[in-house]
Formats: C-alpha cells, sequence, structure tokens
C-alpha cells in the first residue's frame, strides 16, 4: 500500500478502502508513523461524524514509533450512486512536549496560533464492490466541513418499527374494545327502553281493568 508521507506522520494507506456490503458495518486500519525525534498529538475528524467512528480518534504515537488506528463504518441500508463516496477524512497532527498525555488533547493544539509545528492531511474514502471494482477519483472536494469522529457509531436496528408495530397493535386492540363497549352500551339501552316499554303497557292495562270494573260497579 502507499503512504502519505508527511512531515510529522507517515499514514498508511492514503485511502480508507472499504468493501461494501449492505446493512454490515465495515472497518479498515490506518497506521501512522512518526518521523520525529518528538512525541506527536493527532486527532481525526471526519465529513460524516455520525457515519464513522474511529478508535482512538486522538491519541499521541511516540517518536520513531507506530500507531494503529481502526475506522468503522456503520451499518448502511443503501449503496450510494455508481458506488462514488464523497466522504473525506482530515488527519492533524501536531508536535507536543513528552509532558502531554492523550487526555490532554484539544482542538487548539491544531492550531497554527497554538505556535506547535502542525500538519494536515487529507484522506478519501473509497468503496470496494464485491467484484473489487474501485471508485474513480473524485474531482475537487471544494470547501468542506471537518468534525470530531464519534468514538461509538450509531447502531441501525429495527426497534423503531417494531415499536410502531407494537402501537399499531394496540390501536387495533382499544378500537376493537371501543367497539365491543358501544355494542353492549346500545343493548343496555334497548333493554332499558324494553323495561320503561313494558312497565307503561301494564301500567295502561291495569287503569283500564280498573276503570271497567269502576263503570261496572256504577251501572250496578
Amino acid at each position: 500500500m502507499s503512504s502519505e508521507a508527511g512531515e510529522l506522520l507517515g499514514i498508511d494507506p492514503i485511502e480508507l478502502r472499504f468493501p461494501f456490503e449492505l446493512k454490515k458495518q465495515i472497518s479498515c486500519s490506518l497506521q501512522l508513523t512518526n518521523k520525529t525525534e518528538e512525541p506527536v498529538a493527532f486527532k481525526v475528524k471526519t465529513t460524516s461524524p455520525k457515519k464513522y467512528c474511529v478508535r482512538p480518534n486522538n491519541g499521541i504515537v511516540a517518536p520513531r514509533s507506530t500507531a494503529d488506528v481502526v475506522v468503522t463504518m456503520q451499518a448502511q441500508r443503501e449503496a450510494p450512486p455508481d458506488m462514488q463516496c464523497k466522504d473525506k477524512f482530515l488527519v492533524q497532527s501536531a508536535i507536543v512536549g513528552k509532558d502531554v498525555a492523550p487526555k490532554d488533547i484539544t482542538g487548539d493544539m491544531f492550531t497554527k496560533e497554538s505556535g506547535n509545528v502542525v500538519e494536515e492531511v487529507k484522506l478519501k474514502v473509497v468503496y470496494l464492490t464485491p467484484s473489487s471494482f474501485e471508485g474513480s477519483e473524485d474531482g475537487s472536494p471544494g470547501s468542506l466541513s471537518y468534525q470530531e469522529v464519534t468514538k461509538e457509531p450509531e447502531k441501525v436496528t429495527l426497534e423503531p418499527f417494531a415499536l410502531i408495530s407494537k402501537l399499531m397493535e394496540e390501536k387495533n386492540s382499544a378500537v376493537e374494545q371501543n367497539n365491543k363497549l358501544r355494542e353492549e352500551l346500545d343493548l343496555l339501552r334497548r333493554d332499558i327502553s324494553r323495561q320503561h316499554g313494558g312497565f307503561s303497557l301494564v301500567f295502561v292495562l291495569v287503569v283500564s281493568i280498573l276503570g271497567i270494573l269502576l263503570g261496572f260497579l256504577m251501572k250496578r
């Protein structure tokens, strides 16, 4: 593999190549080589921070030593047009003091205003198909916005779909119970109506019979 010849860090390879497969996390590794006699701090950024995780996303490479960085692309649900990926990575590096620990690394260390010797190397992302097709070179990337990479990728799961299905089942069950309650209420109303109707009829019959008897007695 070819490597990027930086003054501070050598980066191998200079492209992040992912054998693209749908719905599968894919990883590739970078090897950073400190070419100096001083500790070199590094930070990895990308234009798509929610799509990738980098371990570690920053650190310190000892003089004349190497460090491995693993870049993981989260599972994708669909392939990009023509398998062309426009994502970019930026590896920043700066010479730091021997007393600086990885936890002390900040973004300010990689600015010119810090007074440190700073270096930046841009890496492109290439998707490889099962037939080992390699994407063609991109045009000029223009102005890109690099952001720090999250340490943990966002997991693509089916939990939202399961939740929606469960809510739909609960909704259907509630509608069914509501319909049953309405039917029972209608039956209850009908029973009450019959009872009231029956009572009125009996009352009328009793009054009629009493009237007949009273009339018969009065005639006598």
